[in-house]
């Protein structure tokens, strides 16, 4: 309808006149559109069925429950399965091996809190750092190898309570197991479903080195902080995964994989923010980049100075800007690029030469299926980089299979799997019989040599 039919005016001379085109014509009634209300297309979009590939990009933050109360006890009840059986294969674990040291009339809690490093890390908690090893060959181990975080924990926890530094180690990583699986589970419920996030926390319960998740050791510790590091950026809370990276890295020197998770999904994040920055300069609407980013930035400027801060108190202390690289050296533990790996196998029997490669095949086979399965980058590369830096380090090879746990994003293939079973029997059947195979081995490894 035009102007003059909206305006029912008596006939007027011909020429025009210059008020015709003031605003006065047309009132908001007439163009009304009757415009459909969306209620009816709201629930049928708002509403996920799966959980299993909604998994919003890295960088953007997920919509959930208001206020951290709800959203907590919501998270609690979904990882109930998870956790319940995570606890119940660690007990298993620790029950088989109890019963193998009674039998074999040895004190249980020795080899859980009173050997191998756990001494180390309670001598550091009593003592501060300044002890130092020379073996018979020569050689120097100081204890500066060892990050300051659970020495931290272990002193201030048996200072508050009637435990002892070993039984405070204990405390520490039995809990931190269980937060380690809950965030284990949440990085794979959010990727495969729930169900898959189930059983990936069962399978890091039951990984064959399993059993140091029940000393005093820090790779609980670590695995809790990467894992809930790791889903934070899945959840785009950057400065939650920054911190938690900071405290990762006063923990273990592997915290250097998770921070370049978080830096190349974050460099990942910027080029793909150019490039549509790019587009909206065409269209007249794009802001200054780095706003856009700015949790990101931080986080990522975060990440790092856990790790950083203990290189150089290392360094500080010793007078030497490479104090720590040397601390390293001294213990074995210098990169190397793989030479020593090589070496090791070259010096084994062809029978068990040929067992160590089809392993190292697996564990190659497992990446290829984590790359297959399109996981996240920050989860690839936090679990690419684990792997890594295990096997291109001069340390003793005994090491590395524990040194590797953390990883569990390589876990993600055979829990879908699993958890794609036709029934819940089968892939309770065969969760059975990994716990019973991983407590036996347990129980033989704690009772013999051990882990170094």
């Amino acid at each position: 309808m035009s102007d003059h039919q909206l305006r029912p005016r008596t006939p007027t001379p011909p020429a025009p006149e210059p008020a015709a085109p003031e605003p006065a014509a047309p009132k908001p009634t007439t163009p009304k559109p009757t415009t459909p209300k969306p209620t009816t297309a709201t629930p049928t979009t708002a509403t996920p069925t799966t959980a299993t590939s909604t998994a919003p990009a890295p960088g953007r933050r997920a919509p959930g429950l208001r206020g951290p109360g709800p959203r907590v006890a919501a998270a609690f009840r979904s990882a109930a399965p998870a956790l319940g059986i995570y606890a119940a294969v660690r007990a298993l674990g620790l029950l088989v091996f109890w019963v193998a040291a009674s039998v074999a009339g040895k004190d249980p809690l020795g080899p859980l809190s009173g050997r191998w490093d756990s001494v180390w890390y309670q001598r550091i908690a009593e003592n501060g750092y300044g002890y130092t090893v020379t073996l018979p060959n020569g050689s120097v181990h100081p204890d500066l190898a060892f990050f300051p975080l659970l020495p931290a924990l272990e002193r201030g926890i048996s200072a508050v309570s009637p435990l002892t530094l070993g039984g405070a180690g204990l405390l520490v990583a039995w809990t931190a197991g269980l937060l380690a699986a809950w965030g284990i589970y949440a990085v794979g419920a959010r990727l495969r479903g729930r169900g898959t996030g189930i059983v990936l926390a069962a399978l890091w319960g039951v990984y064959p080195t399993a059993f140091v998740q029940s000393m005093a050791y820090t790779e609980t510790l670590f695995t809790a902080l990467a894992a809930w590091a790791l889903y934070a950026v899945l959840t785009g809370r950057w400065i939650v995964a920054g911190a938690l990276c900071v405290l990762a890295g006063l923990t273990r020197p592997t915290a250097a994989a998770l921070i370049a998770a978080l830096a190349i999904t974050a460099a990942a994040t910027l080029l793909r923010g150019y490039r549509e920055r790019r587009g909206e300069t065409r269209a007249g609407r794009a802001g200054p980049l780095p706003r856009r980013h700015t949790r990101m930035l931080v986080g990522v400027a975060l990440a790092p100075l856990g790790w950083l801060a203990y290189v150089v108190f290392v360094a500080v202390r010793e007078g030497s800007p490479f104090a720590y690289f040397e601390v390293q050296a001294q213990w074995g533990n210098n990169i190397d690029g793989g030479v020593a790996l090589a070496t090791f196998i070259a010096g084994l029997p062809w029978p068990a030469a040929l067992g160590l490669c089809a392993a190292l095949g697996l564990l190659g086979w497992l990446v290829i299926l984590c790359v297959r399965q399109r996981q996240p980058l920050p989860v690839l590369v936090y679990a690419v980089a684990i792997v890594v830096i295990s096997l291109i380090g001069a340390g003793y090879f005994g090491s590395r299979p524990r040194l590797m746990m953390p990883a569990f994003p390589l876990l993600l293939p055979p829990a879908a799997a699993l958890a794609g079973l036709r029934t819940t029997r089968r892939t309770a059947a065969v969760l059975t019989a990994l716990a019973c195979a991983s407590a036996a081995y347990g129980a033989w490894t704690l009772l013999g040599a051990g882990p170094p």
